[in-house]
């Protein structure tokens, strides 16, 4: 009886935001509200999360801010700041993830981004963290039209960096897109924290048990 060896998972894929980086409007926003219940009716009723996804699926955000202010003119400022002020709703680098990141670039493990994230902001995280510059490839949901969990994206990935996806381990805090890529055949983890992150990849073999220096 013959034994199917199991793949080899020798490339990993990361998401980016809340998983490097802390990207949250709360940031921008609890600057402009006094009261955080207004401001959490703001975020899910005005500018909620479906509607920055329409960005990162590629709308230019002239044209969101344009049909929201239409929308809900009493807000029309606050909606505006979401663009304008965008940049404020970067918190710094989740460095404990960023140290596993940087264990796994040690030992020269091939990197990859996949991210939904507008094309139009996404410059200003690449000019604001150096590490985005360690990743062999990046895809940015807002510049190829798609947006995970769809599962095109996902194979825009494989398909541009020419990699297979039993050889890929794919690291995201959202469920729906662990799961999206779990059926495409990675080994998809959720990430909740770098401690669980960093002993999965132990498990994977990518890292040692304790890390190096």
């Amino acid at each position: 009886m013959s034994m199917t060896k199991p793949p080899t998972r020798d490339t990993v894929v990361f998401d980016l935001g809340g998983v490097l980086i802390d990207w949250n409007p709360r940031h921008l926003y609890r600057q402009l509200f006094d009261d955080e219940q207004a401001m959490e009716h703001f975020l899910a009723e005005v500018c909620h999360q479906g509607w920055n996804e329409q960005q990162d699926a590629g709308r230019p955000w002239h044209e969101a801010i344009r049909q929201l202010s239409a929308a809900f003119p009493e807000h029309a400022e606050l909606i505006a700041a979401y663009r304008a002020r965008w940049h404020e709703m970067l918190g710094g680098p989740l460095s404990d993830s960023v140290a596993v990141l940087a264990e796994l670039r040690a030992r020269g493990v091939p990197l990859y981004a996949l991210t939904n994230w507008s094309q139009e902001t996404f410059p200003i995280a690449l000019e604001r963290y150096a590490f985005l510059q360690w990743f062999e490839g990046v895809v940015v949901s807002g510049q190829e039209r798609l947006i995970k969990p769809d599962p095109a994206i996902f194979q825009r990935l494989l398909q541009r960096y020419g990699l297979r996806a039993e050889q890929v381990i794919y690291i995201d805090d959202a469920p729906r897109n662990v799961e999206a890529a779990a059926r495409l055949g990675m080994q998809a983890l959720l990430f909740r924290d770098a401690a669980s992150l960093r002993a999965a990849l132990v498990a994977a073999k990518l890292l040692d048990d304790q890390p190096q220096g």
